[in-house]
């Protein structure tokens, strides 16, 4: 190669290179998702677990079975939309999210991952919080490779992070029926507060590693999704009411736990997303938002009300996946994501609190 080639192939990976940091900085925040299924984008599939999504008919109306755990899009991919991506966060294990691509964020998380280490254990492996951070260390540190520390720090200040856990450790932890199981040893509230004390740590740790603008999101009505109904034999047509107790007894604790952060935690804002609050109106009065059944799964196989089985390529698929609340025994359609991301993104105080996400997105931050 000529001298000249060679010049003129430097500034052509220049040019590629900024273009790139530039999205990042295009009133478009980078996005750092951390969490469980209900925002996975692919993560597990690239580890030995049980819980994956990669096959038919997940992803039915999203193009291809990509990991996500629902026909379409996940609440992240709508909100990163909403705010003017054109393309969705790809997955921390991906051997494509490499390089500059980074720039604009990552998704870290995993189905079955809790925020104890322990949740999800009867799936092999999943990748917990703890490990989602220590991903994204790595993550940051490759950032700081890219741009420098202190063009690191002014990206991860302005990033959109996002966590989303919480669920499973109840519903693959606490809950799971085995003999002997946790639930027959810890009181309720003594296990809602090992969740508390941990999840505030990997909170701060978060904060440490740079993250200013954080949204946590609640643990939703776990008693109310098909599995939860399948598996209660008392809970008739209604929601299991010990599951959602525990999830809002967390939820109040957890209420508390950001509202710390916000008053001793200088130069950040966290978010609290009630969840349950939206998706249990969304159950409540599903008819007035356009579907037609909220108990039973539009992708089902087995039980009185399809929640038995996880969804796969035997089971049967809804005609109108619009009518449905739930997807599978465990996860929303992309129609109910749509409903809880936009109520996250531009809702009221009831909804979101202190700001919404678009409050958010814009809000600037002092060092």
């Amino acid at each position: 190669m000529s001298l000249l080639g060679f010049l003129c192939q430097v500034v052509a990976l220049s040019v590629l290179f900024f273009s790139e940091v530039c999205l990042a900085g295009k009133n478009i925040p980078a996005s750092f998702v951390f969490g469980d299924s209900l925002v996975d984008a692919g993560n597990n599939n690239y580890i030995d677990t049980l819980s994956r999504a990669n096959f038919v008919p997940n992803g039915i109306d999203f193009g291809s079975a990509t990991g996500r755990f629902t026909n379409g899009r996940t609440i992240v991919d709508i909100v990163l939309q909403a705010l003017g991506s054109d393309e969705f966060t790809p997955p921390y294990l991906a051997p494509t999210t490499r390089g500059s691509v980074i720039l604009n964020g990552v998704n870290y998380a995993s189905g079955a991952g809790g925020i104890l280490n322990s949740t999800g254990r009867l799936f092999g492996e999943r990748i917990n919080v703890d490990a989602q951070l220590d991903n994204f260390a790595n993550t940051r540190q490759d950032i700081i490779s890219w741009i420098g520390e202190s063009e690191a720090a002014k990206l991860l200040r302005s990033a959109i992070f996002s966590v989303t856990i919480g669920s499973n450790d109840f519903i693959n932890n606490y809950f799971i029926p085995a003999v002997p199981n946790v639930e027959q040893k810890v009181p309720p509230e003594v296990f809602v507060d090992s969740m508390i004390s941990k999840f505030l740590l990997q909170l701060t740790r978060l904060y440490e590693l740079g993250a200013r603008k954080i949204v946590v999101i609640n643990v939703g009505p776990i008693g109310c999704i098909p599995f939860s109904r399948e598996t209660d034999p008392v809970a008739g047509e209604e929601c299991s009411v010990k599951p959602n107790e525990m999830a809002q007894m967390y939820n109040l604790k957890l209420k508390t736990v950001v509202d710390d952060l916000n008053a001793n935690l200088n130069g950040s804002k966290f978010v609290y997303g009630d969840v349950f609050r939206i998706v249990y109106d969304i159950i409540q009065n599903y008819e007035s938002y356009g579907f037609e059944n909220e108990k039973s799964p539009c992708c089902a196989l087995a039980g009185k009300v399809g929640g038995l089985i996880p969804c796969g390529p035997s089971s049967i698929v809804c005609m109108d996946r619009s009518k449905y609340v739930f997807w599978d025994p465990y996860h929303p359609t992309e129609d109910a994501n749509l409903i809880i991301a936009r109520r996250l993104l531009s809702g009221g105080t009831s909804d979101i609190s202190p700001i919404n996400i678009r409050q958010l997105a814009s809000l600037k931050l002092n060092t």
